[in-house]
């Protein structure tokens, strides 16, 4: 336990996740994808895949949907990435969230964290 404790400072229980300071990224990794499955499927697709594009069909052709269009059910799925960008970034000590900070998503935060360790 006293091995655990000099790793993850703080966080690990539900509400809070495990704090990544910079050492041990393979085990900082294992425990925050079970952290962040139980927040939801749409979640854990937004770190894994990227997050949700609403798209529109015009003349064939798949387009960004402008924002003003955007459906309740787009504007929900938009939110999962931001709510895993900020999971993510709340498991991060000083030093790593600068490392990460220019990410526009939780997939490039997760994908910059596993090339940087």
């Amino acid at each position: 336990m006293a091995f655990a404790q000099l790793i993850f400072r703080d966080g690990g229980s539900s509400n809070k996740p495990p704090c990544f300071v910079g050492e041990h990224y393979d085990l900082w990794k294992i425990c925050m994808q079970p952290y962040l499955e139980p927040q939801g499927d749409d979640i854990w697709d937004a770190v894994k895949n990227g997050p949700y594009v609403p798209k529109i069909v015009i003349d064939n052709k798949e387009e960004k949907k402008i924002k003003v269009s955007w459906t309740n059910d787009d504007k929900r799925k938009v939110l999962f990435d931001k709510k895993a960008k900020n999971m993510l970034q709340s498991a991060l000590g000083m030093d790593e969230y600068f490392h990460v900070s220019h990410c526009k998503t939780a997939k490039n935060i997760w994908d910059t964290l596993e090339l940087t360790h």
